[in-house]
C-alpha cells in the first residue's frame, strides 16, 4: 500500500512509538495521579514528562498549560466552547477553517449571540486593510488554521500574531496540519491558544492531542467536569492548571507513543522533514500538471495538495486508486466546506494527496502513472 493520506493520520508509525506504547500497556499502564503506588507514578512521571517536551517544543514557558485531549477537536472544542463569550461578541476566523474551528464557533453563534467573520486567504498573503475592516470593538478572540487540510496553504501566521497582539486580541491557532512540520513558538509568535493533534505529524497514535494555553489566559470555563485526582475534597472544578480543564483519566498509553513521536521528529528535524515532503509534493504538482483534465489545488508548500479530473466523482477517484492501485487518498470536502465553496467544489470535492516524512520518488511515480491511465477513462 502507498499511503498518501498523512494530513488525516500519519502511517507507518515509528517503531519507538510502537515500543513506546506497548511498554506502557506491559509495564506501568495504572492511573496517572491517582494513586500513591510506583506504577501510578511512574504513569504520572511519563505525562508530566511529555507536558514538558511538548511545551518547550512550541514555545510555552509553564507546561502545567499543556491540556491533554483525545484529539484536536477536543483541544478547539475547550477553547472555544470554554472561551467567556457575552451576546453581542465577534470573532474573527478565516475560510480555510476545519469544521472543528467552524462548527464549535457557529454553536456559539446560536447559543451565545456571537457574530463570525470568515475571511478568505489568498496564497498565504496578509491583506491588513481587510482584517481592520472586519475588526469591531467587539472582536474578542481571531481563530485561524495555520494551514488548510484540504490545499496546504499556509497562513501567515506571524502577520495575523503581530495583528493580534496590536490589537490585544487572543489569537487561537489550529495546527493540526503543521505542529511536526513548521517551527512554531507560541511566545515569538503572539499566539495564546494552540491546539493540535498527536496522531499526525507529531508521529504518535491516534487519542491524542493537546490545548496549550499561553500565559494571558486565565478564563476558560471547562466543557467538561469530574474527578481531576486533586483537589477531591471540593465539589467544585479546582482553579489550577491542568486539573481545572483536565477530568478523568488520562490516555497515558498514548500520551507516552506521542512523547516518542515528539522525540522521533525533533531527532529528525523540522527543515528534514518539511523539505522533504515539500520536494515530493512540488514533484508531484509538476507532473500532475503536465497531464491533460487534470486540475490542481495548492502549491505544494507543506506536502498537501488536492486535485480534480474533468467528468469524474473524487470519491470514485479515490476508490479506483485504492482498490486498483492500493493507493490512499482521501477523496471528499475534508471536513472543510468553507475552502471548497470559495474554490468552486463544494458540490464535487477533491481527491487529496499529502506526504509523510516515509514517503519516497518512487511511490510518487507509481502514482503519477495511476492518475495517467484512470484519466484516459474519462
Amino acid at each position: 500500500m502507498i499511503y498518501f493520506d498523512h494530513a488525516a493520520s500519519s502511517f507507518p508509525k515509528p517503531k519507538e512509538v510502537v515500543e513506546a506504547v506497548s511498554d506502557a500497556l506491559l509495564h506501568y499502564s495504572a492511573n496517572p495521579g491517582r494513586g500513591n503506588h510506583r506504577l501510578s507514578e511512574q504513569a504520572a512521571s511519563v505525562i508530566q514528562q511529555a507536558r514538558k517536551e511538548i511545551a518547550q517544543f512550541f514555545g510555552l514557558s509553564d507546561s502545567n498549560r499543556v491540556i491533554f485531549f483525545q484529539n484536536a477537536t477536543g483541544a478547539l472544542n475547550q477553547a472555544i466552547l470554554g472561551f467567556p463569550f457575552q451576546r453581542g461578541d465577534h470573532v474573527i476566523s478565516t475560510t480555510i477553517e476545519h469544521n472543528s474551528v467552524r462548527r464549535p464557533l457557529e454553536a456559539c453563534a446560536r447559543e451565545k449571540g456571537i457574530r463570525i467573520t470568515y475571511i478568505p486567504l489568498k496564497n498565504g498573503m496578509f491583506d491588513e486593510a481587510e482584517w481592520e475592516k472586519a475588526l469591531t470593538e467587539k472582536t474578542k478572540l481571531i481563530a485561524v488554521n495555520h494551514a488548510s487540510n484540504v490545499t496546504g496553504e499556509i497562513a501567515p501566521l506571524a502577520e495575523i500574531g503581530s495583528f493580534a497582539n496590536k490589537h490585544r486580541i487572543p489569537l487561537l491557532v489550529d495546527a493540526s496540519q503543521t505542529a511536526g512540520v513548521l517551527p512554531i513558538d507560541m511566545e515569538n509568535m503572539g499566539i495564546d491558544l494552540l491546539a493540535f493533534p498527536g496522531h499526525k505529524s507529531l508521529l504518535g497514535p491516534q487519542g491524542t492531542g493537546a490545548l496549550l494555553i499561553g500565559k494571558n489566559i486565565n478564563h476558560l470555563k471547562p466543557i467538561m467536569y469530574g474527578g481531576t485526582g486533586a483537589f477531591s475534597e471540593s465539589e467544585i472544578q479546582p482553579e489550577e492548571l491542568p486539573y481545572r480543564l483536565e477530568s478523568g483519566t488520562l490516555n497515558t498509553p498514548g500520551i507516552a507513543g506521542l512523547l516518542a513521536g515528539l522525540k522521533v521528529v525533533k531527532k529528525r528535524g523540522l527543515d528534514a522533514i518539511l523539505t522533504h515532503e515539500r520536494e515530493l509534493a512540488k514533484e508531484c504538482i509538476k507532473r500532475l500538471k503536465e497531464i491533460e483534465r487534470v486540475h490542481v489545488y495548492g502549491k505544494g508548500d507543506l506536502g498537501v495538495f488536492a486535485f480534480a479530473i474533468e467528468n469524474a466523482d473524487s470519491h470514485e477517484i479515490g476508490m479506483i486508486l485504492d482498490q486498483h492501485y492500493h493507493i490512499a487518498v482521501r477523496a471528499g470536502l475534508h471536513c472543510a466546506p468553507l475552502i471548497h465553496n470559495q474554490l468552486g467544489t463544494l458540490n464535487t470535492g477533491l481527491v487529496r494527496v499529502s506526504f509523510g516524512y516515509t514517503n519516497t520518488k518512487e511511490e510518487v511515480d507509481a502514482f503519477v502513472s495511476a492518475i495517467q491511465e484512470i484519466t484516459q477513462y474519462y
